[in-house]
């Protein structure tokens, strides 16, 4: 007797539940990739919403320093987190030019929600005219203050 049409229907059953149980682990294997991708990317964007701030100076009166050797910026914590307040975390450009990081320095060393800061740039760096000042933060937060010097 030959094979009956009930074992080629267990045989085909059978192969069906391998390429399904297959097909299913794969799919897993990839929605779980997806999910702790976005994970990461949502972790990411709330960490950046989170770091913000915001140069809070009269853009035609720029204060000098007591001693006249620095022009004053002062910078806002508008985020939702601390901010370490470092040469080493922020970069200033002036008009495009990128400050040494000799050349100024932080009233704080760190500074909460809502708080703010002075920014100490050396005088000499910024000549008479409009100016523009770019301040980029961690994260690559960044804010740009147009300012005139007269």
């Amino acid at each position: 007797m030959g094979f009956s049409l009930t074992g080629a229907h267990v045989i085909f059953f059978v192969a069906a539940v391998i390429v399904a149980g297959t097909v299913s682990g794969v799919f897993i294997a990839i929605t779980m990739n997806v999910s702790t991708s976005l994970s990461y990317r949502g972790d990411r964007i709330q960490e950046q919403l989170d770091t913000d701030f915001k140069i809070i100076n009269d853009p035609n009166n720029i204060p000098l320093s007591g001693d006249s050797n620095y022009r004053i910026f002062y910078l806002k914590n508008i985020g939702g987190k601390k901010l370490e307040t470092t040469n080493e975390t922020f970069q200033l450009f002036i008009d495009g030019e990128i400050v040494a990081t000799a050349n100024y320095n932080f009233s704080d060393t760190s500074i909460q929600p809502s708080e703010y800061t002075s920014i100490y740039v050396t005088q000499n760096l910024i000549s008479s005219g409009d100016r523009i000042l770019r301040v980029v933060g961690p994260l690559a937060v960044e804010d740009e203050f147009t300012f005139t010097i007269s």
